[in-house]
């Protein structure tokens, strides 16, 4: 289905009955909606989920194509008051991270617990800006396959490509379906974000932390972090995965979500 947001229409799916607690889970970067079938699979029968295509991503409308993480929170908002869905169970990986500790840090009454996974809360450092500069040329000079294969090479643990190449050729043809426009923008956009890590504190509701043990982008040590941070948060790390751990090993995935998950209801 498609919901009018301010200047754009987003693409989402939403599972499940309406009576249930639901569930709202933001993809991460340069990915869409369709990164969480597994996780719709095993949820849809207990909970009311929603996902969505972040705007230039999957078959949301790009916009002017200007991105800031505010905007993209702007949107989860807009999103939310559209489907009327009230204290929702956020959940986002890496960019969908960002997303969610932004939304909780404006609107801390809107959320009823947290999952964050494959995240972090602290913003670039001048290394990861000058990274996300070297990954925009890279674009510009040489397309978007190239792109696509250099992202792949950080996004897997080393054993998924043997294991699990199904998830990535899922990953690879999910970059190759994003616009060079809506990826130069979002780097941009990720680039300038703000550090949460002083406002983790302030975060009450019920928090769960999810990262693949071989995650080389945002890293467990950068999940434990947040931990001695988050009042009564659980961290479990996921076992054999990268940076897609949702994807690598959605069975134990799905089992630590579905655990925290129930103990909420």
């Amino acid at each position: 289905m498609r919901v009018q947001v301010g200047d754009i229409s987003l693409s989402c799916l939403v599972a499940g009955s309406e009576s249930s607690r639901p569930v709202v889970f933001i993809h991460g970067f340069p990915f869409s909606k369709a990164m969480w079938g597994p996780q719709i699979s095993a949820l849809a029968s207990g909970y009311r989920v929603v996902t969505y295509d972040i705007r230039g991503h999957g078959e949301s409308d790009r916009g002017d194509g200007h991105y800031l993480i505010e905007f993209f929170v702007d949107d989860l908002i807009g999103l939310l008051d559209a489907l009327h869905i009230d204290d929702p169970v956020l959940v986002g990986l890496s960019m969908g991270g960002y997303i969610v500790l932004r939304a909780v840090e404006r609107s801390p009454e809107r959320f009823s617990a947290l999952v964050l996974c494959d995240t972090r809360s602290e913003a670039d450092s001048n290394e990861g800006k000058l990274k996300r500069a070297a990954m925009i040329r890279l674009l510009k000079t040489e397309g978007i396959d190239a792109f696509a294969e250099q992202s792949i090479k950080t996004l897997f643990a080393p054993d998924s490509f043997t294991k699990n190449p199904s998830a990535v050729s899922f990953v690879r043809d999910t970059i190759l379906a994003t616009t060079p426009e809506t990826i130069a923008a979002t780097h941009i956009a990720l680039s300038a974000r703000t550090d949460h890590t002083d406002s983790l504190s302030r975060i009450t509701v019920p928090t769960l932390i999810l990262v693949g043990e071989h995650d080389a982008v945002t890293p467990p040590s950068a999940a434990l972090s947040m931990k001695e941070r988050i009042q009564h948060a659980d961290v479990h790390i996921i076992s054999g995965a990268g940076h897609v751990s949702n994807l690598e090993n959605p069975q134990e995935f799905n089992r630590f979500l579905k655990a925290f998950l129930d103990k909420l209801m």
